[in-house]
């Protein structure tokens, strides 16, 4: 099988530089496109909210949501410069879901991937139990490529 369009969520973790690293080279050889994700949590503070930040039914500071929007620009940041070393097609969007996972699997089918490449921390037994990655393999119909 060819992939043609490989999805490699990040969050800015050392990790995630680890399956971005692959899933360029990855992209690479295939000629493949690969399109990067950023996801929030909800309820926790963001950067989508407009002008007011709400958490816990009080307002965030801007300092807070600047430190979200940079955090967020750097991840993704980290994505395109590697892609663009390495002459690899990339694209890259943002969202906040109730779970990162249910974000990751909804990014693959509607943007039509067909391989997601992403980190885990290697958790197990009841640790695992709230892992993303783990989510995300159970719920996916596209093939996920787990970077330890």
């Amino acid at each position: 099988m060819s992939y043609r369009h490989i999805l490699v969520p990040t969050d800015g973790s050392a990790r995630s530089r680890r399956a971005i690293d692959t899933a360029v080279r990855l992209a690479a050889r295939l000629h493949a496109r690969l399109t990067s994700i950023y996801v929030v949590p909800e309820g926790v503070p963001t950067l989508f909210s407009g002008d007011r930040l709400l958490y816990g039914g009080g307002v965030i500071s801007p300092r807070i949501r600047a430190g979200l929007r940079k955090a967020a620009a750097e991840a993704l940041d980290a994505v395109a410069r590697a892609a663009d070393k390495a002459g690899v097609e990339h694209a890259s969007t943002r969202t906040r879901a109730h779970a990162p996972w249910q974000a990751i699997v909804h990014a693959a089918r509607t943007r039509r991937c067909d391989l997601i490449v992403m980190a885990t921390h290697g958790k197990r037994g009841l640790a695992a139990l709230g892992s993303q990655t783990m989510k995300t393999v159970s719920h996916s119909r596209v093939p996920v490529l787990v970077c330890r």
